[in-house]
């Protein structure tokens, strides 16, 4: 069967090729207006967002840190410094593989184990367009490598930053402290704005307790970049404001002389000008440098730091506390005559015991046989025992702890430092309140001796003999003199009034105990130590036990070794005894007598602090040699030994 042949209709043909022509350029002129309308949208409606955009991702913000401020001593000597130096820094959003770099990059800049352990943690304490720092202070060989590799590695650059050096080391690092970096518990207290870029912040001493001041205001750069995020140029600078310069009351050469007086053996000494409260040297023996904690101390060296059996990170001027011995005599025979409890001609027979009536065991003098009859500066000059052990208890316990809490003991002296202790001022109340114990009148004997309960800090010692030197009139014990905002401006100094009135309501006590401390220097136990010093020195020694005796035997052990073993050796003076201008207090955790051994830091000092007033070279003290003069040691009951009946 044949199909039917159709006819074409190029009328029809033509018709739907034009409706079809149609619709398709409607279809364009739709895209067309639409491609239009986004244009414009993007172009005029969005324009400012877009070039802001645009202009953000070619222009970057950079936070410039502010320059830590400087410490001097007082005389203008630098003691802490900044320092250029390089880090390694990478922005973990531009890092593809952050394991990888790390792999890799290893082998162009070495990393130790510490150095991924902390770039690790601040990785998880900071957001991911924040830089942090993976290596501190690039050598110029480390930074020569990672510039041939740098393309190797994006997201990872050298950063130039201002390091914290301390040109003293050892000398100051108790008393300056030292920086350290950032970490997680910082961030959650530290103003994230004051800090960005920051990566340092005070860790202890006068970097932590001046924080505020020292660490300044960072400002910013607006800087071009390229594609991969790099610097091509500075277009605006707001520069930051530094942190103040520090002044300290601090004299270097107070503060060498100090610590060489030591000779390396564990201790504290502490010298305040009575006049102002300023601290004109404060040392604790052993000492350790304070630049290893700078950049991150490695585990090895914090190892060998917190093991070592003479603990040099304790600040034994600040937070040592110990039996303070015979220097607390004076203090305790000015409450006498404050309280009228004592003339000074008042007298006392020592015999070389002092016994409480149906107490089998009797108190001793250190002197065998006793001082015969004493007044009250006899009584300080020979450090007799009896003397102040019936003192003490005419005074009773409650009147004696208030007398000395006037002076700063038993609290903080309200120093500008951080981590000051308080010690133990023996009272009723603190007894009750450790030991739910009553107090005994035995423990009062002791502590009119300075034995017991006591624990006195070198610092608050030598607060308390500053209240003495400087008329009884107290002020807190400063170690920041002056600030400066900048090292062209003035120095402003800082005012420190006294915290209250004279302790003392008849200067004439004052005299009489100047009489008996300056007996002490001339005949007493401190009596071959300044020899020769062309001042006149008002001082006191001072021997505690570490160990409660066991029997009422005198010790015949006269070796020094086997002495230091069991006593601290102090020792306390002001000088010119007339007009006070340095009070200075010495210990040493192991001393075999306080006058013999302490003594002759507390001259050294003295000798210092004279050449830095013009005054001519003082010939040495001669050596001692052979045992110590009668009555420097003081050789008490402990509480265990105390007597058994309660005060009602």
């Amino acid at each position: 069967m044949k199909k039917r042949r159709t006819l074409k209709d190029p009328r029809g043909e033509a018709a739907l090729f034009q409706r079809r022509s149609l619709v398709g350029f409607a279809l364009i002129v739709l895209g067309l207006v639409a491609l239009s309308g986004r244009f414009f949208y993007l172009q005029v409606e969005r324009h400012d967002e877009f070039v802001t955009r645009s202009e953000n991702n070619r222009v970057k913000p950079k936070v410039i840190p502010p320059a830590r401020g400087l410490i001097y001593d007082r005389n203008g000597v630098l003691l802490a410094d900044n320092v250029p130096a390089f880090r390694l820094e990478v922005v973990p959003e531009q890092v593809p593989d952050m394991q990888a770099m790390l792999r890799q990059i290893g082998a162009v800049v070495p990393l130790d184990e510490d150095d991924i352990a902390t770039f690790r943690k601040q990785l998880k304490q900071s957001r991911r367009f924040e830089s942090v720092p993976l290596k501190m202070h690039l050598s110029e060989d480390d930074i020569a490598r990672f510039a041939i590799n740098r393309w190797r590695f994006p997201g990872v650059d050298v950063v130039p930053y201002l390091t914290r050096h301390y040109p003293y080391g050892e000398l100051f690092a108790h008393v300056i402290g030292y920086v350290g970096r950032i970490d997680a518990d910082d961030l959650k207290r530290l103003d994230p704005d004051r800090y960005q870029g920051t990566s340092h912040v005070g860790r202890s001493g006068i970097e932590r307790s001046y924080e505020d001041a020292l660490h300044g205001t960072p400002g910013y750069a607006l800087v071009e970049v390229n594609a991969d995020g790099r610097t091509q140029r500075v277009l605006e600078t707001h520069p930051p404001t530094p942190g103040k310069n520090l002044y300290l009351s601090i004299d270097v050469r107070l503060q060498k002389a100090a610590t060489a007086a030591f000779e390396g053996r564990p201790g504290a000494a502490v010298a305040i000008d009575p006049r102002n409260g300023q601290v004109l040297a404060m040392v604790s023996v052993p000492s350790f440098d304070p630049n290893l904690f700078v950049n991150g101390i490695s585990g090895a060296d914090y190892k060998a730091l917190t093991t070592a059996p003479d603990k040099p990170l304790y600040n034994r001027a600040l937070r040592g506390v110990y039996p303070p011995g015979s220097t607390v005599k004076p203090f305790l025979a000015l409450g006498g005559l404050e309280y009228g409890v004592r003339r000074p001609e008042d007298t006392v027979l020592s015999t070389g015991e002092f016994c409480l009536p149906g107490q089998s065991r009797c108190y001793r003098d250190d002197t065998r046989g006793g001082d015969g009859v004493v007044n009250m500066v006899r009584a300080i000059e020979k450090s007799t025992n009896t003397y102040f052990y019936k003192l003490a208890l005419d005074l009773g316990i409650d009147r004696l702890s208030n007398w000395m809490g006037r002076f700063g003991f038993g609290q903080k002296t309200g120093i500008d430092l951080d981590g000051e202790l308080s010690g133990v001022l023996p009272s009723r109340e603190w007894k009750m309140a450790n030991s739910r114990q009553p107090w005994y009148p035995g423990e009062t004997i002791i502590a009119g001796i300075g034995q017991g309960y006591w624990a006195v800090t070198p610092l608050q010692l030598g607060h308390a003999l500053s209240i003495v030197a400087g008329q009884g009139v107290p002020r807190a014990p400063r170690v920041v003199m002056a600030t400066q905002d900048n090292v062209e401006a003035p120095r402003q100094m800082l005012a420190n009034p006294p915290t209250g009135p004279s302790l003392v309501s008849n200067p004439k006590n004052l005299d009489v105990i100047k009489q008996g401390m300056e007996a002490v220097i001339t005949g007493g136990t401190g009596a071959k130590q300044f020899i020769g010093f062309p001042l006149v020195v008002a001082g006191k020694s001072g021997t505690a036990e570490r160990f409660s005796r066991t029997t009422s035997a005198y010790d015949t052990n006269k070796n020094n070794a086997y002495l230091a073993s069991r006593h601290r050796a102090w020792f306390e003076a002001y000088t010119p005894a007339d007009d006070p201008k340095i009070a200075a207090v010495a210990l040493l955790e192991a001393g075999a007598w306080g006058a013999q051994d302490a003594g002759p830091i507390v001259r050294k000092v003295f000798e210092a602090w004279l050449a830095t007033q013009g005054g001519a070279p003082v010939a040495p003290a001669p050596a001692q040699t052979g045992p110590a003069p009668s009555g420097s040691a003081q050789v008490e009951d402990l509480p265990a030994q105390a007597e058994s009946e309660a005060i009602p």
